[in-house]
């Protein structure tokens, strides 16, 4: 079977950690730090803060920017329902914006209309948070104009681009956004096995999120309250939690991030293959926006069944069949069990929905061969022929 995604690891990743197997320190050592250096380095942002999953990174974005119960956050429904469980876990509300037919990211012109709407009726969201879907950034310009003039904040969902970039700018500049939270599960573009990672260039921002990151707990002289001349002294002064990344993920993400940029290099080699050898007149590839340069985190199709007999779903299946290991990337968030007992229900986000029912996700990943390839392109352009 030939997976839709996969992890690149070589010898020079696993002596990494091998190296910190054999050090003093599996855990709050200085691997951790060096990481976050060399990400926020690459990215041309201030702080990053490593933690144990991109989950994790966006729940203590949510509390580092002061998310209570009660308020309000909007997101996409194309996306994992991580996007939307981050606000859920802090006890605030969710809600969304529909998507742009086109890139499948968040749509301003959508998220325009729902902020004057939501202004008329004094339900403002306290924080937005695009989904820079397949590895390429939203509008970021505009909603970032539109954080200004109806103050809300800002945190991307960036976990499908890292080594991306928007307007020639690197995705995690945090330029225009509060914060950016990348993922390292072993499908995206570097892995750490597990993990993730939120920028910003706000110093306050960043020392509450670590505070988060590890039980509420400092050392901090300039923090805490008492005894500060004892080594041993900490106080816990926030409720915080246990999302700390391990020494052995940072090794293997500095690692990881030497050959960032050839990782994304062979995921566009393959990306003009798909675009060129891809033939049938049913078959919709990927559209991309001119101020994006995308990681291709993923090469999502869409089939347009109106010109096609089999349904996306038989599609899916011959595919699955034929050893092609196509996925679908998303299951609208609205439309799961738990969100419907919130209230939502199909129909709600309708452009969302539509591109779900016709998506696959084809395999694209950086260690992928031609031959691999050409296996996916034949199986793909022969069952659709018929």
């Amino acid at each position: 079977m030939i997976p839709y995604g996969k992890q690149d690891i070589n010898q020079l990743d696993i002596d990494a950690v091998v190296d910190v197997l054999k050090s003093d320190f599996l855990t709050q050592g200085n691997q951790v730090d060096i990481f976050e250096k060399k990400l926020s380095n690459y990215c041309g942002v201030n702080y990053g803060v490593a933690v144990n999953s991109a989950t994790s990174a966006l729940h203590i974005a949510c509390l580092a920017l002061n998310l209570k119960p009660g308020d309000l956050i909007w997101t996409s429904p194309n996306s994992f329902v991580a996007s939307a469980n981050c606000a859920l876990f802090c006890d605030a509300k969710v809600d969304f914006v529909d998507i742009d037919p086109l890139s499948y990211n968040l749509c301003v012109d959508k998220l325009e209309e729902k902020l004057i709407d939501a202004r008329n009726r004094n339900k403002l969201p306290k924080i937005v948070i695009p989904v820079h879907f397949a590895g390429q950034s939203c509008n970021m310009l505009k909603i970032h104009h539109l954080s200004k003039e109806y103050g809300f904040k800002v945190i991307e969902d960036a976990s499908h681009a890292i080594g991306s970039k928007y307007l020639d700018f690197p995705v995690g500049g945090c330029k225009y956004s509060d914060i950016t939270v990348f993922s390292f599960h072993p499908v995206k573009i570097i892995t750490t096995g597990e993990g993730g990672m939120a920028m910003s260039n706000s110093k306050k921002l960043t020392e509450k999120m670590k505070l988060f990151r590890s039980h509420g707990v400092t050392r901090d002289t300039n923090l805490i309250s008492k005894e500060k001349h004892k080594l041993y002294y900490y106080e816990q002064i926030e409720l915080g939690f246990n999302y700390r990344m391990t020494e052995l993920q940072a090794a293997l993400g500095i690692s990881q991030m030497n050959r960032l940029d050839n990782f994304v290099n062979s995921r566009h080699k393959l990306k003009k293959r798909y675009d060129l050898m891809l033939e049938n007149e049913c078959l919709i590839k990927p559209y991309q926006n001119p101020d994006c340069f995308s990681s291709l985190h993923l090469y999502p199709i869409k089939v347009n069944l109106t010109e096609h007999k089999n349904s996306r779903d038989k599609i899916f299946n011959r595919l699955r069949d034929s050893g092609i290991g196509v996925n679908v990337h998303y299951i609208p968030i609205h439309t799961h069990p738990y969100f419907k007992g919130l209230g939502f229900k199909e129909g709600d986000f309708p452009i969302a929905e539509e591109y779900y029912s016709k998506a696959i996700s084809i395999p694209l990943f950086q260690s992928m061969t031609f031959d691999e390839q050409d296996k996916v392109i034949e199986s793909i352009n022969t069952i659709l022929k018929t």
